[in-house]
C-alpha cells in the first residue's frame, strides 16, 4: 500500500513540474515585441532630431553699441575665505592655494618644497571649518588675472590648485 501512494506521489510530482514550465516561444515572442518598441523609440528620436535640425533661427541685426563683450577673466572661479596668516608675509587680493592641510606640520612641509622652488609660499588658516584647515600659499597678487596665470602654471606641478579671495 505505501509502494502505490509513493509512486502515485511521485507521478503527481512529475505532472506538476512538467506542465507549469513555460515554453520558448513565449519568451521569443516578449524579446521580439521589446525589441520593435525600442526601435520605434529610436526612430522617433532620431525624427525629432532631423526636425530640431532643421529649424533655422532669424539673425538678429544689431548696431555694435547693443553688443556687450564679456572678459573671460571674470569667470574664472574664486573661493571667498576668511582666513589669518600663519607664517608668512601677508595676503594680497588673490592668493594661488596648491594645499589644504589639518595639520601643520603637513602644511609646513609643503611650504619648505615651495619655498626650496624659489616661491614665496606662505601658511594661513580657516579656521571657519571644521577642522581648521591650513592653507599653503604659493603665490599672491593684486589682480585676478595675474593669479588666474600664476594658478594655471601651477596647476601643472599641484593638479587642484585654485584661487583665494581673503576677507
Amino acid at each position: 500500500m505505501k509502494k502505490i501512494a509513493f509512486i502515485c506521489a511521485g507521478l503527481c510530482a512529475a505532472m506538476v513540474f512538467t506542465s507549469c514550465k513555460s515554453s520558448e516561444s513565449a519568451y521569443k515572442q516578449a524579446y521580439l515585441k521589446a525589441k520593435a518598441q525600442e526601435e520605434s523609440q529610436l526612430a522617433n528620436q532620431q525624427n525629432v532630431q532631423q526636425t530640431q535640425e532643421n529649424v533655422v533661427v532669424p539673425m538678429q541685426e544689431r548696431t555694435a553699441t547693443d553688443t556687450r563683450v564679456v572678459d573671460n577673466a571674470d569667470n574664472i572661479p574664486v573661493r571667498q575665505e576668511a582666513v589669518s596668516v600663519i607664517n608668512g608675509s601677508g595676503l594680497k587680493n588673490f592668493s594661488v592655494v596648491v594645499g589644504s592641510f589639518s595639520l601643520i606640520a603637513n602644511a609646513e612641509g609643503l611650504q619648505q618644497t615651495l619655498r626650496s622652488a624659489g616661491y614665496d609660499a606662505q601658511i594661513v588658516l580657516n579656521s571657519s571649518v571644521s577642522p581648521a584647515m591650513y592653507r599653503v600659499v604659493a603665490t599672491t597678487f593684486d589682480t585676478k588675472a595675474a593669479a588666474a596665470a600664476s594658478r594655471d602654471a601651477l596647476q601643472v606641478r599641484y593638479p587642484g590648485a585654485w584661487l583665494l579671495y581673503a576677507k
